[in-house]
């Protein structure tokens, strides 16, 4: 398995090329005057000496993690190796036993899902968490739920502001829908969709509200190979054409070889390798890792 994965790194070299789009000027949203007082270079998100345990077992071990505006920053490893726990730090679902999170440089820690949603940060999960019973528009349009000021009776008796909320929000979600490509199936059930299209609606309603950073736990699990590139192609283009910052889990490496600007590379909660996708690709220590992939005994929770 690991040989076929590093065989995979030559076949997707050129991936990056192929899915890259010309960039057009992003849509205003909350937070992106935020985003743009930031010094240049300082990292839109800093993890500072994380550490995590679960029952007496560490499940991240004094990692330390900088991602700059805009880039897409893969987290691979082993499973057990701590990805899906770092993450859950991240969108604050988990508070760390050490450490401290800067989010724009500011201080982070473990918030309510809407607040997290708020501050600029979106997740796809493992597993599809959809709404099955909504429509593809419908299920888009929940990711924007937070953003509307209007007050509960205000959209019981549809009141003005209501009103437009709601044009303003499905008339977002269809823009979200078009640009991946979903304005075929926009009024059918999310259920009833192929499972490589359910993936893509959640990355659309993960992407609706504009988020500073959209965290993708494996959004290719499952896929045949093609969905996968097309699933790459489009989380590129939210890059480029929506200047998102991305932080990717995924256990195709060929495919975070050619999509990822950096990779930090967990092993049993540790950080062993964080650089360019060349430089890691030769380390040693995560071609060992990897080589000893098939551990017994050693799960994580999550991932």
């Amino acid at each position: 398995m690991v040989n076929a994965h590093y065989t995979a790194l030559d076949e997707t070299a050129t991936l990056r090329e192929s899915s890259l789009r010309p960039a057009s000027n992003r849509s205003s949203g909350p937070f992106r005057d935020i985003e743009n007082s930031a010094p240049a270079r300082q990292p839109i998100l800093a993890l500072e000496e994380i550490t995590l345990s679960f029952g007496g077992v560490t499940a991240i071990a004094n990692v330390d993690l900088a991602v700059q505006p805009g880039e897409i920053r893969a987290i691979i490893g082993p499973n057990g190796a701590g990805k899906s726990s770092l993450i859950n730090v991240i969108s604050g679902q988990y508070r760390p036993d050490a450490g401290h999170i800067r989010l724009n440089g500011k201080a982070y820690a473990q918030v309510p899902t809407e607040k997290a949603a708020r501050l600029g940060i979106a997740r796809t999960f493992q597993n599809l968490a959809l709404f099955k019973g909504l429509t593809v528009l419908e299920n888009v349009m929940t990711g924007l739920a937070f953003q509307r000021r209007s007050t509960f009776v205000g959209q019981a008796f549809a009141s003005p502001r209501a009103r437009r909320e709601e044009r303003e929000a499905r008339e977002r979600a269809r823009q979200i829908i078009e640009f991946l490509h979903l304005g075929h199936v926009h009024d059918q059930l999310a259920g009833s969709l192929p499972y490589g299209l359910q993936k893509r609606v959640e990355l659309a309603r993960a992407l609706a509200p504009d988020p500073q950073i959209l965290l993708l736990d494996e959004p290719m699990a499952g896929m045949t190979a093609t969905e996968k590139q097309e699933m790459a192609g489009f989380v590129r283009a939210a890059q480029v054409d929506y200047g998102t910052t991305i932080i990717l889990i995924e256990h195709d490496i060929g495919v975070v070889m050619g999509l990822s600007d950096q990779i930090a590379v967990l092993d049993y909660g540790r950080k062993i390798a964080d650089g360019p996708p060349a430089e890691v690709r030769a380390n040693q220590a995560v071609i060992d890792a990897y080589l000893g992939v098939a551990r017994e005994g050693h799960q994580e929770a999550g991932a």
